[in-house]
């Protein structure tokens, strides 16, 4: 899993439990009326898309694709690829993609390349983590959680070569830094 004890907290449980809430009760307005396809981007995007699923008011389906960039290194190969695409059509329907962090953008850009051809009515994009500084492509995110550092944060979801996701907040490796 992951020592707690190896890992310097940058977003606290309180913090993001507060963060999850204000984006849940923003999104349940924007699709009120509505029933949007959440899309999880798995693996990292499962803690944080159960939490705001459980806040919002408003009726959705849910969907996950898993892609893979990072294969077990701590920097993005640039390639991407699906490794679990969707199991229903996404033509016509409200689509809100839930990621947990954008880095350099090229999944995000490469994936709402891939729905867009597919033809929803709306394709927006929820984010956990925003990291600008490493951004190398533009990417939109209609909503997202928190801007951070250009660090490689665990936790919350979040892994190095699958430990920490189970941490209740976002940290920093000690002896990373």
């Amino acid at each position: 899993m992951g020592n707690a004890e190896e890992v310097e907290v940058l977003i606290s449980k309180e913090e993001l439990d507060r963060r999850v809430t204000e984006l849940a009760q923003q999104i349940s307005r924007d699709y009120q009326g509505k029933n949007p396809l959440l899309i999880g981007i798995l693996k990292g995007s499962f803690v944080f898309m159960s939490d705001l699923i459980r806040r919002l008011t408003i009726d959705f389906t849910v969907d996950f694709m898993g892609t893979s960039s990072y294969g077990a290194s701590t920097q993005s190969s640039g390639e991407v690829r699906i490794t679990k695409d969707l199991e229903d059509s996404v033509a016509g329907r409200d689509v809100l993609l839930i990621e947990d962090i954008v880095d350099t953008g090229l999944t995000l850009r490469y994936l709402l390349d891939t729905l867009k051809a597919r033809q929803p009515a709306s394709l927006k994009v929820c984010a956990l983590l925003d990291k600008p500084a490493r951004r190398l492509v533009r990417v939109p995110l209609d909503y997202y959680g928190f801007i951070i550092p250009n660090e490689f944060v665990v936790g919350y979801g979040l892994d190095l070569e699958e430990r920490y996701r189970g941490l209740p907040f976002v940290g920093v490796l000690k002896q990373r830094k």
